[in-house]
Parts: C-alpha cells; sequence; structure tokens
C-alpha cells in the first residue's frame, strides 16, 4: 500500500545522530502515513546496527560498499512506496509538527520541483545554503574568493528572501529535499556521477530546467549539525571542487564557453588555496 512520504536518510558513521534524527521523526511524523527507510553507506562503525530492534518500523538497508550520497539515495528510492520523498541528513532533526503542511503546500503547486526548510546550527546560527542561486560566473566568484554578502541581494545566497519566508528559490540543499516521487524519476533522480556534494544543485537545476519551481519554507526548521560527519581533508576537498567542476562540465562547457573558463580556473585556484591551507 502507497504511502504519502517516504523519508530517506543516508547515514555514515553518525549513530548518535542519525538515533537523534529517527526520535525526531517518531515525535513529529504521527500525523501523516510515512515510512522510514535508512540506507547506510558501508560505516566503518557498525554500531549503527543497534538501531535496528530499537526502531522496528525503519527499513534498514546495509551497502555492500560506500559507492556515494546519489548511488545510495537511487537505492533506496527503488524501494519507496511514498508519493512524495524526503531526503533528509542524518545529522538533522526536525522540529515541529509542520511536514502535513509541507504536503499540503506541495500539493497546492501545480508545477511543484522541490522543497528546503530554514536551517540552523547548534548554536542558533541560520545557515544560508538553506535557499541559493543556481551558481554563475558572478555569485560563484562572490562565494569563492570573498566573504561579501550583501544583505537583501540576490547573491549566491539568497538574501533578498527573508529567513523566515516562503518563496519561490533556485536552489535547496539536500540536506532536507522535499520532492514528488513522480517527478523524481521523469528527471532521472539524483546523477551518480557526484559521489557527494553539488547533487543537490544539480537537481534543483534540472528540475528549473524541466518547467518545474522550487521553494524555500522558512516557516518551517530543522537543526542541521552541519559537518559533523566531515573530515576536512585532502578527499573531501578533492570531492567538494570535483562536484563543481562535474557541475560546470555539465552545464557550462558547450553552452557558456567564457563562464566556463571562468569558473574552471576559480575552482582550480580556490582548491590549491584550499589544499595550502591543511598544510
Amino acid at each position: 500500500m502507497s504511502k504519502k512520504l517516504s523519508i530517506i536518510i543516508v547515514n555514515y558513521n553518525v549513530t548518535q545522530l542519525l538515533k537523534n534524527c529517527l526520535l525526531s521523526i517518531e515525535k513529529y511524523a504521527k500525523d501523516i502515513d510515512y515510512e522510514v527507510i535508512v540506507v547506510d553507506n558501508k560505516s566503518t562503525d557498525s554500531s549503527w546496527g543497534d538501531l535496528i530492534p530499537e526502531f522496528p518500523k525503519v527499513h534498514f538497508i546495509a551497502s555492500e560498499k560506500n559507492e556515494g550520497f546519489a548511488v545510495a539515495n537511487n537505492k533506496a528510492i527503488e524501494t519507496a512506496e511514498g508519493e512524495y520523498f524526503l531526503i533528509l541528513n542524518p545529522d538533522t532533526e526536525l522540529e515541529g509538527f509542520y511536514l502535513k503542511e509541507i504536503l499540503n503546500f506541495a500539493d497546492s503547486k501545480d508545477h511543484f520541483g522541490c522543497l528546503g526548510v530554514r536551517m540552523h546550527d547548534a548554536k542558533g546560527n541560520f545557515l544560508p545554503e538553506s535557499k541559493r542561486s543556481v551558481p554563475d560566473m558572478f555569485n560563484s566568484f562572490e562565494k569563492l574568493f570573498t566573504n561579501f554578502k550583501k544583505k537583501n541581494s540576490k547573491s549566491y545566497y539568497r538574501n533578498d528572501v527573508g529567513e523566515f519566508e516562503n518563496a519561490e528559490v533556485e536552489v535547496i540543499t539536500g540536506a532536507f529535499f522535499l520532492v514528488k516521487k513522480e517527478v523524481y524519476q521523469k528527471v532521472g533522480g539524483l546523477d551518480e556521477r557526484y559521489f557527494m556534494y553539488g547533487e543537490d544543485i544539480d537537481l534543483c537545476y534540472t528540475l528549473l530546467k524541466n518547467g518545474y519551481q522550487n521553494y524555500y519554507y522558512g516557516k518551517a526548521s530543522i537543526l542541521h549539525h552541519k559537518g559533523e560527519s566531515t573530515i576536512k581533508d585532502e578527499v573531501y576537498l578533492e570531492r567538494f571542487y570535483g562536484a563543481m567542476q562535474i557541475f560546470i562540465d555539465k552545464y557550462y562547457k558547450e553552452s557558456k564557453p567564457l563562464q566556463y573558463s571562468f569558473l574552471r580556473a576559480g575552482l582550480k585556484l580556490r582548491h590549491k588555496i584550499e589544499l595550502i591551507k591543511l598544510k
């Protein structure tokens, strides 16, 4: 029997955070028909298995190898029964009974693409990546090389949209990504060329290019323990800047060669600067 919502979580070495995330779902998703699918992406810490008896309604899947975020989500989605998918990070916690409200909002839109919510960290600081623009030559330069964040401007971070507003935006984050199953499948889902990082931007852009509209829902919020499972080393930098390279190769190489050359050079330079900082 199909459900209204499938919540899909990819776990990697964050058992305690995953537990908190699952508890928050149990608490705040009571008024909707939902399922939870957790894919463990070959964690080196096997303690996630202790959660299986603790959360008997959750469908746990163990990956045989870590093939990245996009592959793991797409694997979970093959078994998902929901009309909507909510791709959710394991290091997040829901903070209210708003899922029904969000689903009603999504149902009311004729060309609904995806939806993200207001995110804040453990100190209560708003996370600006909750609402973004599609990367281009100008906002990417601002993001890569300056701390310049003009208030009320439509730059890389959509500072023209209020933190607690509901508004149409271009890009939301993969930490909380609501999308209709039918639409997700129609546009091809997450691009598996991305190992980690960038796949959310790519999917948002793909939805826009297919005539869908993406939304930021600032009236709802999640706690995001950002980067708790991320070690900022050379592998991280390779994946992060590699993801941006995949994006510009895919969308700008042929259609916008000047922007492409500029962005490619900027990414290489920024990557080098970050590597020097590590040493």
